[in-house]
């Protein structure tokens, strides 16, 4: 299960590369958890790789992979990272399948990234449980596992100890969210700005969004974006958006929905909600102008809106990623 960020040893991450593994995913894990970096001061994760056997062939046999560990090492894994065949249809090993069965029976986390579902569920793990998988596997997923509650046009899911994510890009997005969800929203920032990737998917964002070339240069949302997350603590509104993008709202959530697959107001609160973890974070102890400088209005409306996206209410919250843990934030 996850571990708070002021323990002494990182929290272990452990991903399990089987045969005929997607190498993108892999390579995912290792940009958001294996990386030094020395501009947060610490270490979040522990984190290594592990493989069944001393040779293991890569996605359509473009490179082997050697010289890491045996499967021993997922047995002290904090969080499991499980294979993701793209061989859907091929049996996992009973050997892996047994190695994430005892790291789930010991209070481990397990994440799966694109095919990684497949693996979880073939190890009777998902069984009236949410998870997500690659929209291209959504239908046989469902008919072999019938009793998992696919939802099948969503990025990732988190249920709790078990996370799964869409599709190979999404494995970025899961992954920002488990160091959000461990180290808070300054922390997830910093390590999105290190991979200049978007810091705040929210998992429930569609999987295929459209993007077709626009039949003019100017209709690109980053400009609107940069210059509504500058003024998240005005009463911003989907109209206030549609006329500086000098569009209607029906044309702007169209845009929305066909660029970043959510809608304004979506987009929008989960902006003033992220800011609102920073400022919690960075020390900010007053809901009321939290919750006025993140826009959110009210302090019960900071409330509602932070246990909905964390789980956490604002007090447990700066608990767990306060200043009081004696962490500087440098990034």
């Amino acid at each position: 299960m996850a571990q708070g960020s002021s323990q002494a040893a990182p929290h272990r991450v452990v991903l399990v590369v089987d045969e005929n593994s997607n190498p993108f995913e892999m390579s995912c894990a290792i940009e958001v958890f294996g990386l030094r970096r020395p501009e947060l001061g610490r270490e979040l994760y522990d984190f290594r790789l592990c493989a069944a056997g001393p040779d293991t062939r890569m996605r359509d046999g473009f490179f082997t992979l050697t010289g890491v560990a045996g499967l021993e090492a997922a047995e002290e894994a904090d969080t499991l990272i499980v294979p993701n065949r793209p061989d859907t249809d091929v049996p996992r090993s009973p050997r892996v399948l047994d190695v994430v069965r005892r790291a789930h029976a010991r209070g481990a986390r397990l994440v799966g990234f694109c095919s990684g579902a497949f693996t979880i569920a073939e190890a009777g793990l998902l069984d009236g449980r949410r998870a997500a998988c690659h929209w291209m596997w959504a239908e046989s997923f469902q008919a072999r596992f019938p009793r998992v509650r696919l939802e099948p046009d969503v990025l990732f899911v988190d249920d709790g100890d078990i996370l799964t994510a869409s599709g190979s890009a999404s494995a970025l997005d899961l992954g920002l969210h488990v160091v959000r969800r461990d180290h808070g929203a300054e922390i997830a920032n910093a390590v999105s700005r290190r991979l200049v990737f978007a810091a705040h998917r929210d998992g429930g964002q569609r999987q295929f969004v459209e993007r077709p070339v626009p039949d003019v240069p100017d209709e690109s949302l980053g400009p609107l974006l940069a210059w509504a997350q500058e003024r998240l603590g005005e009463q911003l509104t989907v109209a206030d958006l549609a006329a500086r993008a000098a569009v209607s709202p029906a044309t702007l959530h169209r845009r929305f929905r066909t660029q970043l697959g959510t809608t304004p107001l979506a987009w929008l609160t989960g902006e003033r909600v992220a800011l609102a973890c920073r400022l919690i974070e960075r020390g900010e102890e007053r809901l009321d102008v939290v919750a006025a400088r993140s826009g959110l209005g009210t302090a019960a409306n900071l409330r509602a809106r932070l246990r909905r996206e964390t789980g956490l209410s604002p007090s447990a919250y700066r608990r767990r990623f306060g200043p009081a843990r004696g962490e500087a934030v440098t990034a």
